[in-house]
């Protein structure tokens, strides 16, 4: 359960005893402390300083906190048990979006990027000035398509999204799987989209299925590609070569619409067609994830496509690219935490237990590079220095 006022330590210093430790950039420790003062690292290894209030974790697996790199943070259930949309009261859908945000740190998610909802911009201010727990938020507010316009009105909404203060962008560059994921946008709109974003020191994150979307903003310098179902094997050499990050989405977010099938069924395309695609689509992506795999330098990133019902489970990406994809153990938890930093251009911040990153820690139950389930089983939360969960028995802070 996570504390709803975290545990502010003040200036003492914090001390984490550990016995496996996780860098997120494929180191291992063992039998190292990590000093924490402030929000912020000081120093892993050595002695503990005089007065550190400590934590002790030996009987855990420590990693950095884990980034989903595509969030929809603020999709929910409403009271009637649907997919939330007009009509639900504010008050209502605020509790709702809150529950996401508290079930989404609870799991060891630290930093999420939300692709995304102008609500997303007061949740993440929000809990940046600790009015709330939840997760580090970045949010591209609301994405761009082709109802957006032609190339010249893509590039004024661009800027119109940053002048609001957007993190990044977000494009859809095809339909989505349960259409068939064929390209909808020119390459002179991806060019202008991705273009203006990068003149403006923003990154753009493309959902992308077929391969020619996949290809048109690979060659426009978009930041990664989402989900990319029917990439081929010579469009991921091209984004192996161009340095294009590849967030493939397997485990979680079609899994979590069949499972929930009655939530969502009538809206939009939510129909009996566009189940039956997704039904067919989880095989799909996961042989096209296991076609990525072979390409050594493709930079495979953490994102798992969470909407309603799904906060809370983002870890179940991480179990099935291990069990089912046949990603290394180590490589996925890297993923999850300094590469899916780096694609933030967060990765002096956050993503690894180092001296001066931002004291984001979780410790599992077991260990997830043995045992894939043990993702499922956070029992201690740190986010910037700042306690919010604490299950680990005889992990009780002591002066």
């Amino acid at each position: 359960m996570t504390l709803l006022c975290s545990i502010a330590l003040g200036a003492q210093p914090i001390v984490l005893k550990t016995s496996t430790m996780y860098d997120g950039k494929g180191g291992t420790r063992h039998n190292a402390i990590v000093v924490i003062e402030g929000s912020k690292i000081t120093r892993v290894g050595g002695a503990a300083p005089a007065g550190a209030i400590t934590y002790d974790l030996t009987k855990f697996t420590v990693t950095p906190g884990w980034i989903d790199t595509h969030a929809h943070i603020v999709y929910h259930f409403d009271n009637n048990n649907r997919s939330s949309g007009r009509g639900e009261p504010q008050m209502q859908a605020a509790w709702h979006i809150a529950e996401n945000a508290v079930a989404t740190l609870d799991a060891g998610f630290t930093t999420i990027q939300s692709p995304g909802s102008f609500e997303d911009k007061d949740l993440r201010d929000a809990i940046a000035r600790g009015l709330m727990p939840g997760p580090r938020i970045l949010t591209s507010l609301q994405p761009l398509d082709d109802h957006t316009g032609d190339a010249q009105k893509m590039r004024e909404v661009v800027r119109e999204r940053k002048q609001q203060g957007a993190d990044f962008i977000k494009v859809f560059a095809s339909k989505s799987i349960r259409e068939g994921g064929q390209i909808t946008l020119t390459q002179e709109q991806i060019d202008a989209t991705c273009g203006e974003a990068r003149s403006l020191g923003l990154r753009t994150i493309v959902h992308a299925h077929s391969a020619e979307s996949a290809k048109a903003s690979t060659l426009a310098g978009c930041t990664s590609i989402e989900h990319g179902a029917y990439i081929t094997d010579e469009v991921f050499d091209l984004m192996a070569q161009r340095g294009t990050y590849y967030d493939p989405n397997i485990g979680l977010v079609l899994q979590n619409y069949l499972e929930n099938k009655p939530k969502y069924f009538g809206i939009g395309n939510y129909n009996e067609e566009g189940f039956a695609f997704m039904e067919k689509g989880v095989a799909i992506v996961l042989e096209t994830f296991k076609r990525a795999l072979k390409h050594k330098d493709l930079k495979i990133i953490y994102g798992t496509d969470a909407t309603a019902g799904a906060h809370g489970q983002n870890y179940r990406e991480f179990i099935v690219r291990v069990r089912d994809g046949g990603m290394d153990p180590m490589a996925a938890l890297i993923s999850v935490t300094s590469l899916s930093a780096k694609s933030l251009n967060l990765d002096d911040q956050i993503g690894s237990i180092a001296s001066g990153m931002q004291a984001d820690v979780v410790a599992f139950d077991g260990n997830p590079l043995s045992d894939v389930n043990a993702a499922s089983r956070a029992v201690f939360v740190m986010k910037g220095g700042r306690v919010y969960q604490n299950l680990a028995h005889g992990a009780q802070h002591a002066r």
